[in-house]
């Protein structure tokens, strides 16, 4: 082995432990933040934004660690699949806070969906309101 192939090696090593120190933080931070956050939407929030990112990492370094290229492809699926799933997730478990009542509405400082769901209970009440007249006029 040469001292440059060595030198190689400890770089990629430290690289790894940063990556890894620094996923592993991220991840500390999505708990506490899930512990310590006052409602839903603050914990949702916590959750999510450091979790993609110290995930990334941490596939980052274990990428780096097994020194093959075929491994690259199955993380970088992996991240992706993350990538695009915690925001959806996290928007329908939001939605459900919200109907749900699960929320410090003081603690929002804009309510963009308070006016969709009023529009949607109209809606919804004048359907009935039409199916209950429908109702009343049959013999």
């Amino acid at each position: 082995m040469t001292a440059d192939a060595s030198g190689f090696d400890a770089f990629i090593d430290a690289l790894t432990a940063v990556f890894l120190v620094a996923g592993a933080l991220m991840s500390l931070a999505a708990a506490i933040g899930l512990l310590r956050f006052p409602d839903l939407m603050s914990r949702m929030h916590a959750a999510t934004k450091p979790q993609v990112l110290g995930l990334f990492l941490v596939l980052a370094a274990i990428g780096l660690q097994l020194r093959t290229w075929w491994v690259w492809p199955v993380l970088l699926v992996a991240w992706i699949f993350q990538l695009l799933t915690v925001p959806v997730s996290a928007h329908m478990v939001g939605r459900a806070g919200y109907r749900t009542k699960h929320l410090q509405k003081e603690l929002l400082s804009t309510d963009e969906l308070a006016d969709v769901v009023r529009r949607a209970a109209a809606e919804e009440q004048a359907e009935q309101d039409a199916r209950d007249a429908a109702g009343s006029k049959r013999p």
